[in-house]
């Protein structure tokens, strides 16, 4: 069973930082693009950050700058490292695997920018 276990969310102050890791069980990691979305509580589910299996990258605007989307195959783990956070990142974060043919989603973890 495949399971993707997101972990490193947390409550933090507007400026600070965090790192997300998404740990997937998947018998061939490197394959899948990896992407992170986020849900604020009344909107829409709303893609943060992907990057592909040989490593491009693409960023939703409002993050350009202040994160940064990694992943490390030979721990089958995508990371998120969010710096200078803004309340309006605020949100509960997923990671998803995907491939042409099969996705994946994790359970989520908050995050809460806040002073």
């Amino acid at each position: 069973q495949v399971q993707l276990v997101e972990s490193g969310g947390g409550l933090v102050q507007p400026g600070g930082s965090l790192r997300l890791s998404c740990a997937a069980s998947l018998r061939v990691f490197s394959r899948y693009t990896m992407t992170w979305y986020r849900q604020a509580l009344g909107k829409q589910r709303e893609l943060v950050a992907t990057i592909t299996s040989g490593g491009s990258t693409n960023y939703t605007d409002s993050v350009k700058g202040r994160f940064t989307i990694s992943r490390d195959n030979a721990e089958n783990t995508a990371y998120l490292q969010m710096n200078n956070l803004k309340p309006d990142d605020t949100a509960v974060y997923y990671c998803k695997a995907s491939t042409s043919w099969y996705y994946y989603w994790g359970q989520g973890t908050q995050v809460t920018v806040s002073s």
